[in-house]
């Protein structure tokens, strides 16, 4: 009987070990919710203003791009407050700023409300993936980042179509506001289970220089600027992409997103279950995935069903990707990790934005069936890139960190 007693409490600490882990990862999803709903509203936005969807588009590159001038400067303001009191005022800012997006009367005040999403946003992907590592019981690092991926894949399984459903039904405004909503009950669950953790940047801009030295760290930020370009040329325009192109329904074309969303999931577990064995490998064959897909949204145009599969493949690519290239700045960068992330994060969003404006250019002028096009070749460029020249110095420092025990 004592036994048994005893193996009933056994899972309980380890499940209030990961309690934190969790909470972020819920974070995680509302903010990815919040930053990709444009993509799946932007006819009925655009619709509202009596715009084009190119026009509307401007509100993805505007917001990605606020994002990448303010990661950086915010952080260096803000690098050495206590995490759980930043976290705290990110969410505030956070769940005001979508409040406002509700009560929009114009173009010009949505903008304004997504410029007030965009400055949280900028602070919170700095400080997310290094806390959930911190947080993470002993040797289960990896497994905490995939934890925070299927925390962002949810946002595309259930994030972006059931505010896409909310905006087709209740209006564009009610998704925005039950996102305000959502986003402050995880607050509440946030500031009750995270732990109270002093900032690790104790030095701030005299951190700069080291990490501008470190080449692998440089050249992780150059492949992912051109990688993340070229996948938001292609995923910036996908809902009128399979509405006008394909040809799908807009139920199905929800279908379409959540099944993105779902293969997001399946690339996590795939990361946790691999990554230590192939780390390297993954970077890249992942970059690959992204490249191949963004060819095969053109090629497979004729299908509906064939649209399907790439879209899978492509959700499990970019998934592996976000997962293989966080780990490699917190394992490049262990002494600067928030500087180093803010810097990661301004560099994602500078792809973000100018993928979104270069599929805005390319709809409006070529059409939006050939944005695939167009992305593959950015992607292709990262490609060669990738394994000619990042490859080696990733291998080099992998080589390095785990021969230092030894000395």
């Amino acid at each position: 009987m004592t036994q048994k007693s005893t193996d009933h409490t056994l899972p309980k600490p380890a499940f209030r070990q990961w309690l934190p882990v969790i909470c972020m990862a819920f974070a995680t999803f509302i903010f990815n919710t919040t930053e990709f709903i444009p993509i799946g509203l932007l006819s009925s936005i655009a619709g509202n203003f009596n715009m084009t969807e190119t026009g509307a588009g401007i509100m993805i590159t505007v917001y990605a791009w606020a994002v990448a001038l303010l990661s950086l400067p915010l952080m260096l303001i803000f690098a050495r407050t206590e995490s759980k009191k930043l976290l705290g005022l990110v969410f505030c800012v956070f769940v005001a700023s979508n409040a406002l997006s509700y009560f929009s009367n114009s173009f010009y005040m949505l903008m304004a409300s997504r410029l007030g999403v965009a400055c949280a946003h900028s602070v919170f992907w700095a400080i997310a993936p290094p806390l959930a590592v911190r947080i993470a019981p002993p040797g289960k690092q990896s497994a905490a980042l995939s934890i925070l991926t299927v925390g962002s894949s949810l946002a595309m399984i259930l994030g972006l179509p059931i505010g896409r459903t909310i905006g087709l039904y209740l209006g564009w405004r009610v998704t925005f506001l039950s996102i305000a909503v959502t986003a402050f009950v995880i607050m509440l669950l946030l500031m009750k289970d995270l732990p109270t953790m002093p900032s690790r940047n104790t030095k701030t801009t005299e951190s700069l220089p080291h990490i501008f030295r470190n080449k692998a760290l440089m050249s992780v930020y150059l492949l992912t600027v051109l990688t993340i370009t070229g996948h938001f040329c292609g995923y910036s325009y996908i809902e009128p992409f399979l509405t006008y192109v394909i040809h799908l329904s807009k139920n199905v074309t929800t279908l379409a997103l959540l099944v993105f969303g779902f293969t997001g999931i399946l690339g996590s577990l795939l990361f946790t279950r691999f990554s230590i064995r192939w780390s390297v490998p993954f970077a890249f064959w992942s970059v690959g995935g992204i490249m191949v897909s963004l060819l095969a949204i053109k090629v497979f145009s004729f299908s509906q069903t064939g649209i399907f599969c790439v879209i899978m493949v492509w959700g499990v690519a970019i998934s592996i990707f976000n997962l293989s290239y966080q780990y490699r700045i917190i394992s490049l960068s262990p002494n600067n990790t928030d500087i180093a992330m803010a810097i990661y994060s301004a560099i994602y969003n500078i792809g973000i934005g100018g993928g979104a404006f270069i599929g805005g250019i390319v709809s409006h002028k070529a059409g939006v069936g050939n944005i695939g096009l167009i992305g593959f070749a950015i992607v292709a460029v990262g490609f060669i890139y990738g394994m000619v020249y990042v490859k080696p110095l990733l291998l080099k420092a992998a080589a390095k960190k785990q021969d230092s025990p030894k000395h």
